[in-house]
């Protein structure tokens, strides 16, 4: 079916709206779109005109979105992005495709990355993008095919490959053990200082009531990400509960030191993840059948 023409608007009015609703004038948006400001301005008004609504309040010289507006603005940003990477993957490999990934920063470098070699011997036609994310991603909004994240697979109008699920252990700086009475319980522990980080708030509790410590009071620290906590533990800094794979080099190498118990496998696993709309993406195939061949588990591969 053939929309009317009076649907389909041009892209210069469309990235002019969007970039109205970004930054909240007409003078800004024009100075990103390298234009002067009476052209977005027309650019605006012949959008308006040709959708036949109402899509600016007018305050003197200035004007913001209706509501409604700015719904539509959201939608349009989405597609303009959407265009935008089809068009660098068609540019960047007309034959194979190319993939856009969202990943962890630290999961992504200490897992991920040193198998992507792999990867790119067995499928030399497909590039692999790569942009790290440490809050939960927005197909709608974002540039991205699929994404490397943790939790518990419940994001809605995808689907899921699980990776690895997540076991850790209490770790620390030896320097920071000695100086202290010896741990021979969980709640030992909390005589230590406790280092958070901000992905996993309840990653302590947790740990303590796998040990069926109910009652903790838990303090400490919070680091926003793998590679500033596990810098902070061998600082002697605390005791961080760093994932097995993170921690197993530099438990090898004596700069850390497990502070008590065994590995405790934690709710959440790390999983790629992707938009349906997607799913049958050739470059999006690929790689999620390689990427099957490295999980922890057999047949995990979304029916």
């Amino acid at each position: 079916m053939t929309l009317p023409r009076r649907f389909l608007p041009s892209i210069s009015s469309l990235r002019a709206l969007e970039a109205l609703d970004r930054l909240g004038s007409a003078t800004a948006a024009a100075e990103e779109l390298s234009q002067t400001q009476s052209a977005v301005s027309r650019q605006l008004k012949t959008l308006e005109n040709q959708l036949g609504v109402t899509l600016f309040l007018r305050q003197g010289r200035s004007m913001r979105l209706t509501p409604d507006a700015a719904v539509y603005a959201d939608k349009v940003r989405g597609a303009l992005q959407q265009i935008a990477q089809a068009s660098v993957n068609m540019t960047v490999n007309p034959v194979g495709g190319s993939l856009s990934l969202a990943i962890l920063p630290t999961f992504g470098m200490r897992w991920l990355v040193p198998r992507l070699a792999d990867f790119a011997r067995r499928h030399p036609e497909v590039t692999i993008n790569l942009s790290t994310r440490l809050k939960p991603f927005n197909f709608a909004s974002e540039p991205f095919d699929a994404a490397i994240h943790f939790g518990t697979a419940d994001w809605p109008g995808t689907d899921a490959l699980r990776l690895k699920t997540e076991a850790v252990l209490p770790v620390a700086a030896p320097d920071l053990l000695s100086a202290h009475p010896p741990v021979t319980s969980a709640r030992d522990l909390l005589r230590l200082p406790l280092l958070h980080i901000e992905t996993r708030p309840n990653a302590w509790a947790d740990w303590f009531g796998a040990h069926g410590i109910e009652d903790a009071r838990i303090t400490g620290t919070v680091y926003d990400q793998f590679s500033t906590i596990t810098q902070a533990a061998l600082h002697g800094l605390g005791v961080a509960l760093l994932p097995d794979y993170l921690a197993e080099q530099d438990l090898a190498t004596g700069r850390l030191a497990r502070v008590w118990g065994a590995r405790t496998e934690m709710s959440g696993a790390y999983y790629l993840v992707w938009p349906e709309s997607r799913a049958r993406d050739p470059a999006l195939l690929t790689f999620r059948d390689w990427l099957a061949g490295q999980t922890e588990d057999e047949d995990t591969l979304p029916r």
